[in-house]
C-alpha cells in the first residue's frame, strides 16, 4: 500500500540538509512502529521516496514523502504516531492512501509556492507591489545558471507562474520546481534586487516553501496544478 506524508519543517530544523532528513524519518519511522515495506537482497532499505529536496535554511510547511507499507490500521495513526516520535521543528500534517497508478512524489512534482519576508521590518524596496509587476512584465529575465559541467543561459521568466506582494508585504511566488527546470526562489529574488538595483542579503530574510504541486494538465493544455496531498 503507497502511503503519502506530508510534513512541516521549521525552526533549527530548517538548516539540517537533504540526506540528514532522510535519515531522521528512517529512524522515526522504525520508533514509530510502522509497517513499511522494505526492499529485497543483500541491503535492505525502506522504500521511501521524497519529494523536491528542501534547500538548507528553508522553512516549509509543503514537505512530501511517500512509503510503502504492509499493513495499517488507519492513515490517522500513522499520523499520531509519527508525531509522537518527531522532534521540536518537525510535524507531520496529514497521510494519505494513494492509488496503485500514482507516481511517486519525486516524479510527480511540477511546481512549489514560496513566501519571502524580511526578518526584521519590510522589505527596503519602495512601491514594492508596483516593482514587481513591472519585474514579471519584463519580456525575458535572463540567468546564467552554472552546473558541474557546463554554463547554460536560461530564461526565468518561462519558469516563474506566479509572482506578487501578499497585504502583509511579503514576497509570493509560484515557480517550476520540476527535476527538468527547477528555479530557486532565492535567484529570482535576487534577480528582482539587481532589477532595481539594489542588494539584500540572503541572511536578512526568510524564505518558506508553502506547497508543492503536481500538474493534472495534459500535453498542450494551460498549467492545472493541485497539491501533492490532493493526488488521487
Amino acid at each position: 500500500m503507497k502511503i503519502r506524508i506530508k510534513f512541516a519543517k521549521y525552526g533549527t530544523m530548517k538548516f539540517i540538509g537533504h540526506l540528514d532528513m532522510m535519515r531522521f524519518f528512517q529512524k522515526a519511522i522504525r520508533r514509530a512502529g510502522i509497517d513499511i515495506k522494505y526492499s529485497e537482497g543483500f541491503s535492505p532499505h525502506q522504500i521511501m521516496s521524497f519529494a523536491a529536496p528542501l534547500g538548507v535554511g528553508i522553512e516549509s510547511c509543503g514537505e512530501y514523502m511517500d512509503i510503502e507499507v504492509l499493513s495499517m490500521t488507519s492513515t490517522q495513526d500513522i499520523k499520531d504516531a509519527l508525531n509522537r516520535v518527531m522532534v521540536d521543528g518537525v510535524e507531520v500534517l496529514s497521510v494519505t492512501v494513494l492509488p496503485e497508478q500514482a507516481k511517486n512524489a519525486m516524479a510527480s512534482v511540477a511546481a512549489a509556492s514560496y513566501r519571502l519576508q524580511m526578518k526584521e521590518g519590510a522589505f527596503p524596496i519602495d512601491h514594492l507591489e508596483d516593482k514587481v509587476k513591472a519585474f514579471y512584465g519584463e519580456e525575458s529575465i535572463p540567468y546564467t545558471k552554472e552546473t558541474k559541467k557546463s554554463v547554460v543561459e536560461v530564461d526565468l521568466k518561462q519558469g516563474i507562474y506566479e509572482i506578487g506582494v501578499d497585504s502583509d508585504g511579503a514576497i509570493m511566488m509560484l515557480v517550476n520546481a520540476s527535476s527538468s527546470g527547477n528555479i530557486k526562489p532565492t535567484v529570482v529574488f535576487e534577480k528582482l534586487c539587481q532589477f532595481v538595483n539594489l542588494e539584500i542579503p540572503q541572511l536578512s530574510y526568510q524564505v518558506t516553501r508553502l506547497e508543492t504541486y503536481t500538474d493534472i494538465a495534459k500535453a498542450g493544455e494551460e498549467h492545472v496544478f493541485i497539491p501533492l496531498a490532493d493526488v488521487g
